[in-house]
């Protein structure tokens, strides 16, 4: 399916795509992964057709988009995706002391729905071991229809989720495992097991590094917000640290919410 964003949007917002990033998210940073007891540990991102202007620091890669437009003039060069996901990781993190994951570049650049395989071992763990792919018509209208996102806030200014760090191995192994289950799920089309991966997710993040939906500068209770969208469909996570988007998982539509379209290899 071709999206329908008309030129004139395009112009304002871009053509770089922009990605959502499920459960798993933070094992493709090296400093959790060098922790992990059973690696690979996975993470799961979805390359995002630009048909709308998303928030800024939201959580879904638009500061690596800025990077990429700038550096590729708007568009996505042809060639091999891994040395492309190079080039714009040393573009965005050069001279940085807290670099952004690879889960970023690779997700605008890797069309459809991706597994992102971390192992320290392997590439010091800033790039993934192994990327498995779905590029299914089918598979991207299902995901389509069953991840609902609700805007909630961007992070704020003075935020940091790295405060407080309880980088406990058997959580590390347990998020990896949720990035491997959200895959397994989406592959399975089943929308209560893609629900599950994406609390068990949640429960990781608040457990590894708290400051993800708890810090002085956050004014949203996202806490109590996450809980009752858990409470009321089989799963819910941030899109980020700090707030961003609501992501629900749900068979039925989701007051307020919308959908997006997953660009697919052409």
């Amino acid at each position: 399916m071709k999206t329908r964003t008309s030129t004139s949007l395009t112009r304002v917002i871009g053509r770089i795509p922009y990605r959502l990033a499920l459960a798993g998210g933070w094992i493709d940073q090296p400093f959790v992964s060098r922790l992990n007891p059973q690696p690979p540990g996975s993470m799961v991102v979805v390359a995002v057709e630009p048909a709308f202007w998303f928030m800024e620091r939201a959580g879904v890669a638009t500061g690596t988009r800025a990077v990429a437009a700038k550096l590729w003039r708007d568009r996505l060069p042809p060639g091999d995706p891994a040395a492309l996901v190079r080039e714009l990781y040393d573009a965005e993190n050069k001279d940085k002391a807290e670099p952004s994951g690879s889960q970023d570049m690779i997700g605008l650049l890797y069309p459809g729905i991706n597994r992102l395989d971390y192992d320290f071992a392997v590439n010091g763990g800033v790039f993934p071991s192994h990327i498995e792919s779905l590029n299914s018509p089918r598979l991207a209208r299902w995901l389509e229809r069953v991840i609902h996102v609700l805007p909630v806030a961007p992070r704020p200014d003075g935020y940091s989720p790295l405060g407080q760090q309880n980088l406990a191995p058997r959580w590390i192994a347990r998020l990896g495992r949720s990035g491997q289950d959200c895959f397994d799920a989406i592959r399975q089309r089943d929308v209560a097991a893609l629900g599950a991966s994406m609390n068990e997710c949640m429960k990781c993040w608040e457990t590894l590094l708290p400051h993800v939906v708890r810090h002085r500068t956050i004014t949203t209770d996202l806490v109590g917000l996450l809980r009752a969208y858990q409470a009321q469909y089989p799963g819910a996570m941030y899109s980020g640290c700090g707030g961003g988007y609501l992501f629900v998982a749900a068979e039925e539509p989701v007051p307020g919410a919308f959908n997006i379209t997953v660009r697919l290899a052409p």
